[in-house]
């Protein structure tokens, strides 16, 4: 009886072999953490759009005016009769539109602020806080002027499970230490625009 020998791999050749796979693997993962990061960006752009056009057609029947800052009417709680997602229950945390996919945690359920900021004169370099909506009229330089910004994330932001929460009133922009090239981390004067949320900077409607 003749009997036939089985080849196999031996050691080497499967050290060799994982070796390869590592390096691959090593080369691959940043690319596709890369695109990854690319497609949460594009969904959180794809979200600012559509809350774009749901404060468009709300200043359609408003007179033209649009919500600004967090003393008057909140703009994610009147803007859902305009989106094209319908909120379960009249509740807002069923939109996802208002959630960034990059945001670091999860519970954070507005993850963008908005323009609160007033002037004076065209000379006026710092400006006031404003709470009241505002004409769309009054902005001269829409194409130039941000309304929605990225949230930043860090110890001094809030996190906002509900539209009863405190941090809610702190979901504004109206102060040069707001701006994404401040390092104030202050609950009140510290930075609300995001730094670093997508490609090194912040998504802006």
């Amino acid at each position: 009886m003749i009997m036939r020998k089985q080849r196999a791999f031996t050691l080497m050749e499967l050290l060799v072999v994982m070796a390869v796979i590592s390096v691959l693997l090593g080369m691959l993962l940043p690319t596709l953490t890369k695109a990854k990061d690319q497609t949460r960006a594009a969904i959180c752009m794809s979200n600012m759009r559509q809350i774009g056009f749901g404060a468009d057609f709300y200043a359609g029947d408003w007179d033209s005016q649009v919500p600004r800052g967090t003393d008057g009417p909140i703009w994610f709680m009147v803007f859902m009769p305009y989106l094209a997602q319908r909120p379960i229950n009249d509740d807002y945390r069923n939109v996802k539109i208002y959630r960034c996919p990059s945001y670091p945690d999860k519970e954070q359920t507005v993850c963008y602020v908005v323009n609160g900021w007033g002037f004076g004169s065209s000379s006026d370099m710092v400006g006031t806080e404003t709470g009241k909506a505002t004409k769309l009229t009054e902005c001269r330089r829409r194409a130039y002027t941000l309304y929605l910004a990225d949230n930043e994330y860090g110890k001094w932001r809030m996190i906002i499970t509900s539209a009863a929460d405190d941090g809610v009133r702190r979901c504004d922009v109206w102060h040069p230490n707001h701006l994404p090239t401040s390092n104030i981390q202050d609950i009140t004067y510290g930075r609300r625009v995001a730094r670093k949320r997508h490609k090194e900077g912040a998504n802006c409607l």
